[in-house]
């Protein structure tokens, strides 16, 4: 097939945003008002565990049906729990309601093997309208300094998948820097830095859901310190700052200290138009052992 038409084929069977298996995975049936139904996919794990980032997208998703405003500003979540796929249901609280941005909090539960309801994660966050933020930005942030997409590398160039399951990195189109992959061939950098492109597998554009993704979707930096296994997040809050361009989105992550078990992440997410889209802190807990 010519290039030009196999181009033309590809963008046929790109995903589009509400098509998207991620906004299959996404979706909640509500239940009443406030309260909503979901099955978590097991798709979207890792190691042993729902992606953290997931989960910020489906009590997002949540809050954008329960608020007045559809657009997440702001999202602090904390992790009290580790989610597994199966049923969950998601409560929703309206906290404040203003002109401009409108407030609420969020619970996902799962059940134990009693039946009794278990909290798995916590949110609090404030909702708006993108669309109608000005457009003057004076900043000194500056887009990171990735390869070419060409010269990056995904999960499937890797020599061997993380223990335990690695389905998320299917359903993803992940191509890290190079300069940030020792950890996958024995020698880690020992700087906590991880940059990659990202996007969804099936080509959808980024939305701010997927942003909620994308702030948690890359190999932990501790990788790159010369730590391995599970790196569960303890806090999460994230940051959206505009509505993403269509393309994929440059996301960097650096850990300045690591001490106590504790790191932070701090994440920034560039879009194709080399605007800063979001950003984020998380706490995550580390194995030292």
């Amino acid at each position: 097939m010519p290039e030009a038409a196999l181009a033309q084929a590809t963008e046929a069977t790109r995903a589009t945003i509400g098509s998207s298996e991620f906004d299959r995975d996404t979706a909640l049936t509500r239940r009443a008002p406030g309260v909503y139904d979901i099955d978590l996919s097991a798709g979207w794990t890792i190691i042993s565990a729902v992606n953290g980032g997931y989960l910020l997208a489906v009590l997002g998703r949540a809050l954008a049906d329960a608020l007045p405003h559809s657009d997440p500003f702001t999202v602090s979540a904390h992790y009290l729990t580790a989610s597994q796929p199966g049923p969950a249901v998601v409560r929703t609280e309206t906290v404040r309601t203003g002109r401009t941005l409108s407030t609420g909090q969020a619970s996902l539960f799962q059940f134990d093997e009693q039946g009794h309801e278990v909290e798995r994660i916590r949110v609090l966050a404030s909702y708006g309208d993108l669309d109608t933020l000005p457009d003057d930005v004076r900043t000194t942030a500056e887009p990171p300094a990735i390869p070419p997409m060409g010269q990056c590398f995904g999960p499937e160039d890797g020599p061997a998948p993380v223990d335990g399951s690695s389905a998320i990195t299917d359903r993803l189109m992940l191509k890290l820097d190079p300069s940030t992959l020792g950890w996958a061939l024995g020698q880690p950098s020992g700087k906590g830095e991880m940059r990659a492109w990202f996007g969804l597998a099936d080509g959808r554009d980024p939305d701010p859901l997927a942003l909620l993704l994308a702030v948690d979707a890359l190999p932990p930096t501790a990788f790159e310190m010369g730590l391995t296994g599970w790196v569960p997040t303890v806090e999460l809050t994230v940051h959206v700052r505009c509505r993403p361009a269509p393309g994929p989105l440059r996301v960097a992550v650096t850990t300045r200290n690591l001490a106590g078990g504790f790191l932070e992440e701090d994440a920034e997410v560039w879009d194709t138009d080399d605007r800063l889209v979001a950003q984020s802190r998380q706490l995550a807990r580390v194995r030292l052992t």
